[in-house]
């Protein structure tokens, strides 16, 4: 498989305050990732410092092309684009014309077909549609993450990084949004997924990361995350609920830290 996203020796934070400490992780192109761990560990930093929202440190390469030094602006046009945890709404604005503002790249870049993509959004979320017109304030919580997603998608990327798309949300949205993030993996699109929701996340997942306190401390196969005893005891509880159903691929091992294999 190709390789569209390696991040390797990556450093991050806030000013002095260093959040993110030599992470390294790589997505494979059409796969889904993803990242979890307790809140505070540092997974909504990593995502804002591959968008360049926040400064970084490191190798980020993506679709082979070192994009470390690019702005925010600059790493939009290459493809990559960002589903932020608050989303981010026009909230005065209609549905639809916020929809159209998510097709800057493609529209620079002068992509024929690209309001084809409207149709496709629409389709894949048909709540949407029905309100294209209703000002995007006046949503539902499960509305306003189907339309920052739509909204991220409008702009053709090719890296899809969604921050915490579940949270505040009813479980029968939750289990809505993570069905979609599945179906969107027939599309091509590669999706970074960071979650607290580590059940869900891991359900929907080919690959995950553990994420503690700035640090990867474990990773593999979402399946054999998702059966792993520290990760059970640690993120899952016993209790089972099935949100997604699940695709991840189990072919390569579990591959634990130093830091986990010195105190397992």
């Amino acid at each position: 498989m190709t390789t569209l996203l390696d991040i390797k020796d990556l450093h991050a934070g806030y000013g002095k305050a260093e959040v993110l400490r030599g992470l390294t992780l790589k997505a494979d192109a059409g796969s889904v990732v993803t990242v979890i761990g307790p809140n505070g560990a540092g997974k909504s930093t990593l995502l804002n410092a591959l968008m360049g929202v926040l400064p970084m440190r490191g190798g980020l390469r993506h679709a082979g092309e070192d994009v470390s030094h690019l702005s925010l602006e600059q790493r939009v046009m290459r493809g990559i684009a960002l589903v932020p945890e608050r989303r981010e709404l026009f909230s005065t604005m209609s549905v639809e014309d916020n929809l159209l503002l998510g097709a800057w790249r493609p529209k620079r870049l002068k992509m024929p077909n690209w309001r084809d993509t409207l149709a496709q959004v629409y389709e894949l979320f048909p709540r949407l549609n029905e309100r294209r017109a209703q000002q995007a304030g006046t949503l539902s919580g499960g509305e306003r993450q189907m339309l920052a997603i739509g909204r991220a998608l409008m702009s053709q990327p090719k890296l899809l990084m969604l921050d915490e798309p579940s949270l505040g949300l009813a479980p029968l949205i939750v289990r809505e949004i993570f069905a979609i993030v599945d179906r969107l993996r027939a599309t091509g699109v590669t999706i970074l997924l960071v979650e607290q929701n580590a059940r869900a996340a891991l359900e929907v997942a080919d690959h995950g990361y553990v994420l503690e306190i700035g640090d990867l401390v474990l990773q593999g196969p979402a399946r054999e995350l998702a059966s792993d005893a520290r990760v059970i005891e640690t993120y899952l509880g016993t209790a089972r609920t099935a949100p997604a159903p699940c695709t991840a691929s189990a072919a390569a091992t579990m591959t634990p830290s130093s830091h986990l294999a010195s105190t397992a």
